[in-house]
């Protein structure tokens, strides 16, 4: 069965190298049909691993591919773990990337780094599978590193801009510091359960949970607290929690594409993926979970104040991106793993969709940001306009909408989490999320309304040449509004991905 996930994993490589190396011999259409078709394939086998596992009885597959190197006893392997919480994951990374591909095509249609750009972007997807499907901790941090490196690398993508040359910097340094706890957790891992194994780490859990270890002289740590908090360190950078978060707003930079991929579907999301992975370790340290929980409340309502003073379309957007992983990481710290993957997944569709769309606006607008010289757009573009409205009403939880089911779920789980009671760390984390509601509603319908509504501000030029985008632009909007508006009352149920993480 490993060929199959090997395939998964490999095929999105493949095209991604043929893009790279061969794009000039192929040209721009070969470049942009080899990763599309690849990536396509991608998410038509997760599809069917995740149909298997929600719904054909398949059990959890615990793979080992190739053994790289075997050191005092210690294994270095390439494997594959495969659950549920790994199929979620495998269907939301392969399709919004199949959609920003798509996509990609209309946005990035006059630039001259047109081939090595989707070469950029599948091989983004097979870092996050990559990632997302391993089974042990090295293979993790590769991925970990590799999505990095691939953010760099199109954060900076117009490498002629100051602008972009001094966000992917900024990118790669915070990043680098998240990365340094996370090595260190690594290390962790490997000094008190001796493995890098996912199921011989979880199985030694008890027993790091009873060590103990001197960060300073003659102040003994639990292990296990240790342990968890440096990996938490690499999740605040990856996921851009506070104060590793400054490198996010930044990365808007990049073309409007890779902002919805690494938004949406990797990167930022690696970060939530690796506590819920880890939450057999999590749940053994109350200290742990007390930073995630705090750090993630300050995130979740600052970062959401600070999107209502912007006037960059996609910085608005962006600054809704940091507040919601902010929701997120409060729920892994109240131990709701299962509300964290499920918001993660309606967040992936919704936030595709939004900055998908507020790209959509800016190629009708000749590449203009500024909010404040918009306005009135919705007769000139009622596909941008009608998805946009679905996408915000989904990020701010409106009943009915994906957004409303997890964001509820969420915010019900802290209520009723074991932290109840316990005096700060609860009423920090509620009351930020509850609140955290009403500004979300603020800076997404200011946007909303600014750039849709009310008095045309933008030149006549511009206006003369205003109109909706062309199909291989809208249709991914339209896709992406179909699972931003479906009714995920089911899969929040117990029992669904996360919860068996």
């Amino acid at each position: 069965m490993y060929e199959y996930y090997l395939a998964i994993v490999l095929i999105p490589l493949a095209a991604a190298i043929v893009a790279g190396l061969a794009g000039h011999k192929i040209g721009r259409a070969g470049a942009h049909w080899v990763t599309i078709l690849a990536v396509g394939i991608s998410f038509a086998l997760s599809v069917v691993v995740l149909g298997n596992m929600f719904w054909g009885g398949a059990e959890t597959e615990n793979i080992s591919v190739y053994t790289w190197a075997v050191t005092d006893g210690l294994r270095m392997e390439v494997g594959f773990l495969v659950d549920r919480l790994t199929a979620l994951m495998m269907v939301v990374v392969t399709f919004v990337s199949f959609m920003v591909h798509i996509y990609t095509v209309g946005y990035m249609a006059d630039d001259p780094g047109y081939q090595r750009f989707f070469s950029y972007i599948s091989l983004f997807t097979f870092s996050m599978l990559m990632l997302v499907m391993s089974n042990n901790f090295l293979q993790l941090f590769f991925g970990w590193e590799a999505v990095g490196l691939v953010s760099y690398l199109l954060i900076g993508f117009w490498f002629k801009r100051e602008t972009a040359i001094f966000a992917n910097l900024k990118a790669f340094i915070v990043n680098r510091v998240g990365d340094f706890g996370f090595i260190l957790g690594i290390a962790a891992v490997v000094m008190f359960a001796g493995s890098l194994d996912y199921a011989t780490v979880f199985g030694h859990a008890q027993l790091v949970a009873g060590q103990s270890i001197e960060v300073l002289p003659g102040t003994p740590w639990n292990a296990m607290t240790v342990t968890c908090i440096l990996l938490f360190i690499g999740a605040m950078g990856k996921s851009a929690q506070a104060p590793l978060h400054v490198w996010l707003p930044d990365s808007m930079a990049g073309p409007t594409p890779i902002s919805a991929l690494i938004h949406a579907a990797t990167m930022v999301t690696a970060g939530i993926f690796m506590v819920a992975r880890m939450s057999p370790l999590f749940e053994l340290s109350e200290t742990a979970l007390a930073v995630v929980i705090v750090i993630g409340a300050i995130t979740a309502f600052f970062t959401g104040l600070l999107g209502i003073v912007q006037n960059d379309i996609k910085r608005v957007v962006a600054y809704s991106t940091l507040s919601q992983l902010g929701y997120m990481t409060v729920a892994l710290g109240a131990s709701a793993y299962s509300a964290a993957i499920f918001h993660l997944m309606t967040h992936a569709f919704f936030k595709a969709l939004l900055f998908l769309a507020a790209g959509s606006v800016i190629i009708a607008m000749h590449h203009e940001q500024d909010i404040r010289k918009m306005g009135g757009v919705r007769k000139y573009m009622p596909i941008t306009y009608w998805t946009a409205l679905i996408g915000s009403l989904a990020l701010i939880g409106f009943p009915g909408s994906s957004g409303f089911f997890s964001k509820d779920l969420l915010i019900e789980a802290v209520k009723e989490s074991h932290w109840h009671g316990q005096g700060a760390v609860y009423w920090i984390a509620y009351l930020s999320v509850l609140l955290g509601v009403f500004v979300t509603a603020l800076y997404s319908f200011r946007m909303f309304f600014l750039v849709f509504h009310g008095e045309e501000r933008m030149s006549a030029d511009v206006k003369s040449h205003l109109h909706e985008t062309p199909a291989v632009v809208t249709v991914p909007l339209i896709l992406l509004a179909i699972p931003s508006t479906t009714c995920w009352r089911a899969w929040a149920r117990p029992g669904t991905a996360a919860s068996d993480s």
